[in-house]
């Protein structure tokens, strides 16, 4: 009985491994297109956003449109995560940078579980 239940904690923990690091590589594919409406279908309903030091909170109607015309003023030319971990809460974190013509942008992202599926609650672009 201990096997059996060992092994289905096992088969979870690998699951929600799998459906993270899926999450995370379509969030990728998004920043790399430039792709405001494929990174929307990866954010929180209310999400917080910083940009030249200045924070707020939107909706994802709003968050949509304040990327898109982010990623129009900044096309990309790449991206790629520097840095992935967690908090003892459970909120995931990841850095990277998003590259531009002339320089690039550091982004911090907090992800967070909601209902069964990863969110983006939190993302900042900062200039390097």
């Amino acid at each position: 009985m201990i096997n059996a239940s060992l092994i289905w904690v096992a088969i979870t923990l690998g699951l929600f491994n799998i459906q993270q690091d899926q999450i995370l590589a379509n969030i990728s594919t998004a920043m790399k297109a430039g792709s405001s409406k494929e990174l929307i279908k990866y954010c929180n309903a209310n999400m917080e956003i910083k940009m030249d030091g200045k924070t707020s909170n939107y909706s994802v109607a709003q968050a949509e449109v304040i990327l898109k015309d982010f990623f129009l003023k900044n096309p990309p030319k790449g991206f790629q995560y520097i840095h992935q971990g967690a908090s003892p809460e459970g909120l995931k974190y990841t850095i990277g940078t998003y590259s531009v013509d002339g320089g690039k942008f550091r982004v911090v992202m907090v992800i967070k579980k909601v209902k069964e599926e990863f969110k983006i609650d939190t993302i900042n672009f900062s200039k390097e």
